[in-house]
């Protein structure tokens, strides 16, 4: 049963975006396993599987090793590394990196291919990202500040 389980939530995560436990405990109910969160929860750590995030600005689960969560750790990385502020006004959000690195910083974020980022435009120490909406800068800026804050 584990095995046949665990089979179906790669097969979930692989062709769904499935964001939270609840979702894929959902789906899985759909296919007819009756699951538990502590049970999805182990399949999760033996599966090894992590978050990263989608061109719709949001998370999903996918294999560790797998090309798609490389990337995404990657950016992460090099934007938690190198960023020093964010701060946004309407539909721009401006942030400070350490000297030299705005255009790393730039690279990862035009690498996330999130929709709602109409593209960048990077000095020195200074990037500027323009965003479709204004309400679409406020959220994405507080991703941004969140990403930095785990370099810290």
């Amino acid at each position: 049963m584990k095995n046949s389980r665990q089979k179906q939530i790669l097969e979930i995560i692989a062709a769904h975006a499935i964001e939270t436990q609840e979702e894929l405990i959902e789906r899985l109910e759909a296919c007819g396993y009756k699951v538990t969160q502590a049970t999805i929860s182990r399949d999760i750590k033996e599966l090894k599987l992590v978050k990263t995030a989608t061109d719709k600005n949001k998370y999903k689960y996918v294999r560790s090793g797998s090309e798609e969560a490389k990337q995404s750790v990657k950016y992460d990385k090099i934007l938690s590394e190198t960023m020093v502020s964010v701060d946004v006004a309407g539909q721009i959000i401006v942030i400070k990196t350490h000297n030299g690195m705005a255009m790393a910083a730039a690279a990862a974020i035009d690498s996330l291919g999130w929709s709602e980022i109409v593209g960048t435009i990077a000095g020195d120490d200074t990037l500027f990202v323009a965003v479709r909406t204004a309400e679409a800068g406020s959220v994405i800026a507080e991703k941004f500040a969140s990403v930095m804050s785990w370099g810290r």
